[in-house]
């Protein structure tokens, strides 16, 4: 009785230890950096309490951590969704959400603007403004959302999910050969602007871009909780979630609609962001032992948020001149972290529960 008990109270215990990590994570963002700003000026800054703090530090707070963490937090949601979506989908814990393509597209649809940048100014100093960052997640939008309606196409031609998934390797295959190919002829500044942007990053989306990528990313993720039920019956199989009265096809439709969205959005705004994706869904599964979608998506949401956070902390660290590549980051934290669960962890996913 007592083991029972223990048993629920555990998970919203789990879920405010979750959120005041979050809050504590955010606040640490808004305060480190290569500039020490104490925590009452951050606060005076935000509540706009004015005489209290320094002009410059108002201009780092305001205009760069305060939108870098924002990013940050959305990004880390919105990847963690898109990852617990699309593993689900194919009943595949290996699936992320680069896994259809989409990721290469917005990388081909950069690649080729770098390339035509080149060819008409003979260098990249045209992406170093402001129009420069808006064209990069012009082309970056394009690539991606070209290569989900060529997704969404093909998912209404085929009724093997397991099919769709193999086109969506070979798109991302395809992806990434022309990608090649263009940084094979490019010039040596196309590349290394291309390589940059590759690495990921929170710090492209300005204050006049901020309000819309965040209501591109907050709409999908609250419309992914609808599919709480839909969710938990095509983990069970299709006949099976099929037998109980689902719509298969339409749901697994409409799931892969907003996974690719959400994979779009911030792959064209941050970059191809690795490995949080992936990790967060296995992560939640060990946290909270369960499969159920109830549970899981608002959980990933949170441990995707703070996971963003704290590399995008850890990349901003006082020593590295500069910001570490956000990838190098992750991918230094979300390999191990999946390593480590899946060898804690091995029958998780024997679990329905």
């Amino acid at each position: 009785m007592m083991d029972k008990q223990r048993k629920h109270w555990i998970k919203p215990g789990s879920f405010i230890i979750l959120s005041l990590v979050l809050a504590g994570l955010f606040l640490l963002n808004l305060i480190s950096g290569s500039v020490y700003i104490p925590i009452n000026e951050v606060f005076s800054i935000l509540f706009g309490d004015s005489g209290t703090f320094k002009a410059a530090n108002e201009i780092i707070v305001g205009d760069f951590r305060l939108n870098q963490a924002i990013t940050a937090m959305l990004s880390g949601a919105g990847l963690a969704v898109a990852g617990l979506l699309m593993q689900t989908l194919f009943r595949n814990p290996l699936a992320d959400p680069s896994i259809l393509g989409i990721s290469s597209g917005a990388s081909l649809g950069v690649a080729v603007m770098l390339m035509v940048l080149g060819s008409v100014s003979g260098n990249v100093a045209v992406i170093s403004g402001v129009w420069g960052s808006v064209g990069l997640i012009v082309a970056a939008s394009v690539g991606a959302f070209l290569v989900l309606l060529l997704i969404l196409a093909v998912s209404n031609r085929i009724g093997n999910i397991v099919s769709l998934l193999i086109i969506g390797i070979m798109i991302s295959y395809i992806g990434g050969a022309l990608v090649g190919l263009i940084k094979y002829y490019g010039q040596k500044d196309d590349v290394h602007a291309f390589v940059i942007w590759g690495m990921g990053s929170f710090s492209n989306v300005s204050n006049s871009i901020l309000p819309f990528f965040g209501f591109s990313l907050i709409i999908p993720l609250l419309l992914s909780f609808l599919f709480v039920k839909p969710l938990n019956l095509l983990l069970l199989g299709e006949k099976y979630a099929s037998g109980l009265g689902l719509k298969v096809k339409t749901n697994q439709w409409l799931v892969l609609l907003i996974a690719g969205f959400l994979t779009a959005v911030v792959t064209a705004f941050a970059g191809p962001v690795a490995f949080i994706g992936l990790a967060v869904p296995h992560f939640a599964r060990n946290l909270f032992k369960t499969s159920g979608h109830s549970i899981l998506l608002p959980a990933v949401v949170l441990i995707g948020a703070i996971l963003a956070l704290f590399c995008n902390w850890i990349a901003r660290l006082p020593g590295f001149d500069g910001n570490l590549p956000i990838n190098a980051v992750t991918s230094l934290i979300g390999a191990p972290m999946v390593i480590w669960i899946i060898i804690r962890r091995k029958d998780i996913y024997r679990s329905n529960s």
